[in-house]
């Protein structure tokens, strides 16, 4: 059992009968009253996203989980599947289980969490960043980069990014996966 000062991002909870992955949280101190935690819950079985308020002190039931690598290896139109690096065995997943699952490319690298009690993947957690390549952009004009604008882009995961105007068809750039937001352009 885990109490709200224990919740961080990340921690596997048992909540309204499904597993609830922490992905945000608040603890609020207000001049007047008690104290609270306010959350932001992502169920791991169909990928919802919840508000919830729990009150200092609530007891919260926790999940034990392991943190495995796995490789991305394919997606078959309804499952994603990975294989474990240590021990080759493959794993599938639905893509409510994955965080970001287009931009994810062939042979990534990934965290899977599985749940201990009966090994089952609980989800998928992406490195910070990735690095992709522009399949299709429109060309940026010369001289048009004071402002900070930025077009949208294509990337080879078939995600769409926006990017500055000087980003051209085949750079390749550094995305941040929690947000999906162009980050850097990467030199070769």
């Amino acid at each position: 059992m885990a109490n709200t000062s224990d919740i961080r991002n990340g921690l596997c909870i048992r909540y309204n009968n499904d597993i609830y992955k922490v992905i945000e949280f608040l603890h609020v101190k207000p001049g007047k009253g008690p104290a609270f935690v306010r959350t932001k819950l992502k169920s791991v079985t169909n990928g919802k996203v919840i508000d919830n308020t729990f009150s200092a002190g609530h007891k919260l039931d926790d999940v034990r989980v392991e943190t495995h690598k796995f490789q991305y290896l394919y997606n078959d139109g309804e499952f994603y599947h990975f294989m474990n690096e240590a021990d080759y065995t493959q794993i599938r997943l639905l893509e409510a289980a994955l965080d970001r699952p287009d931009l994810m490319k062939e042979g990534e690298v990934v965290t899977v969490i599985i749940n201990s009690e009966d090994n089952s993947p609980l989800s998928v957690e992406m490195p910070a960043s990735v690095i992709l390549e522009i399949t299709h952009t429109e060309p940026g004009v010369k001289g048009n980069t004071a402002t900070n604008a930025t077009k949208p882009a294509t990337v080879e995961t078939g995600a769409t990014v926006n990017v500055p105007l000087f980003i051209n068809e085949g750079d390749k750039i550094k995305v941040e996966t929690e947000k999906g937001t162009y980050k850097e352009r990467v030199k070769e």
